[in-house]
């Protein structure tokens, strides 16, 4: 075994007293090339995952044909992925200690697979227990939130550039996947696309489970005198309790409008006479737009921290949701969604980012969960609603002014806690 390895600083035996104290001077980062091979492999982990539930949101107008032409039961069903998947997190993140990540993204693997086959065979009933218990609780409980605390292990330097990418698999996902789906809606249903669906998640995402989500480096391992080169972020006259409850809300509040538009961009593009398969297109160029402005936005928040990039993407956000409101043609619906994926796609890493900014990482395996609940909350809440006041009302309009409602309390909570904030840097001796 090396000394490295063995948690010793690497100084040869016979360095002289000078290389000694450069070497203490200059303690080694834990980024290596193999921290980005590995992002690259979570990234496609979550390319399956949130592709999953993508079957739901293409095919929502075909099911809720199926079931009574309501389409509050596949709203309910988006909904409740995402809100079981925070409370899978929570969960899984206590038994993450016990088994590690690698099993219990491979659990998280099978779980979507089965999820997706058993709401592709029955009735609404059976629908909702695939997405709710399998897809969500047990799928993507075990695998989406995990992936981000697992790689925020992994760096130091360019923590918040690395989070940019993992996330952005949900967005290579959203640019691939629906036209597919769309495709073996045609041929064979939405039943068969949903199904096929899941057997493909899962048989992407075990192999890369076993290859990717390998033990993570530690600080030790590279001498104690490593000190993350992240800004530090502190809240003036602030407790770190409030800070995290104001976290959680604001979370709540920025994720209720994001999920709208998400769920149900492709049955507002019906309504106005748009077909499915551009729908589906228009939906693509929305996660497309996310996933090229996500780095961007990763390349900021290294910069200015994560509470002010959240900030600066929030205020996209609800501009973008302001257009969806008021926008009816085709070509300003691509413009918008287009404006919507440039908004949001920085918001959920710089919010981890700000989570592992403020508290000590030591508490990052049970904050990071908890933050993710409340998010998810608004993500299971935003999709719902827009749903059942369609049912009411059929219109998305009063839907999207309630989501600007909840962004701009989003843009309050965060621009409060901006003017509490005291900037700190670690800086790196040469």
């Amino acid at each position: 075994m090396s000394e490295m390895e063995a948690g010793l600083p690497a100084i040869p035996l016979a360095a002289a007293p000078g290389a000694a104290k450069n070497e203490a001077a200059a303690p080694q980062s834990i980024e290596t090339r193999k921290s980005w091979l590995i992002a690259v492999g979570v990234t496609l982990i979550l390319m399956f995952s949130y592709g999953a539930p993508l079957a739901n949101t293409v095919a929502l107008k075909s099911i809720a044909a199926e079931f009574g032409n309501h389409r509050t039961i596949p709203s309910l069903a988006a909904s409740f992925i995402w809100l079981g998947s925070g409370i899978g997190s929570i969960f899984f993140g206590r038994l993450i200690g016990r088994i590690g990540f690698r099993v219990v993204a491979m659990i998280g693997a099978a779980s979507i697979g089965i999820g997706l086959i058993v709401s592709s065979m029955g009735g609404a009933t059976q629908f909702l227990i695939g997405h709710i218990l399998f897809v969500g609780l047990l799928g993507s409980g075990a695998i989406n939130v995990h992936m981000l605390v697992f790689i925020s292990r992994w760096f130091d330097k360019r923590r918040g550039a690395a989070l940019a990418l993992v996330t952005s698999g949900q967005y290579i996902s959203g640019t691939i996947w629906p036209s597919f789906i769309t495709a073996e809606i045609d041929a064979a249903g939405w039943r068969q696309a949903m199904m096929w669906t899941g057997i493909v998640t899962c048989v992407g995402i075990v192999p890369l489970a076993w290859f990717a989500l390998q033990k993570t480096p530690s600080i030790a391992s590279v001498g104690a005198g490593v000190r993350s080169l992240a800004s530090r972020a502190t809240l003036r006259g602030v407790s770190h309790r409030r800070t995290f409850v104001l976290l959680c809300v604001a979370g709540f509040c920025c994720c209720t409008p994001m999920a709208m538009p998400a769920a149900h961009l492709v049955a507002l593009c019906g309504d106005f006479g748009i077909s499915p398969k551009t729908g589906a297109l228009m939906l693509s160029t929305m996660l497309a737009s996310a996933f090229i402005s996500r780095q961007f936005w990763g390349w900021m928040s290294d910069r200015i921290g994560g509470i002010r990039t959240i900030l600066c993407g929030s205020t996209f956000q609800v501009v973008a949701m302001v257009a969806f409101a008021l926008t009816q043609s085709e070509y300003g619906l691509f413009i918008t969604a287009s404006a919507f994926g440039l908004g949001f796609a920085g918001i959920i890493p710089a919010y981890v980012l700000a989570i592992r900014e403020i508290f000590p990482e030591s508490e990052a395996n049970w904050r990071t969960p908890i933050w993710f609940f409340s998010n998810l909350c608004g993500m299971a809440f935003g999709s719902w609603v827009a749903g059942y006041i369609y049912d009411h009302y059929l219109s998305y309009g009063p839907a999207f002014y309630l989501g600007i409602f909840f962004n701009i309390g989003n843009i309050a909570l965060i621009g409060w806690l901006v003017s509490r904030q005291t900037m700190g840097r670690a800086h790196q001796v040469a």
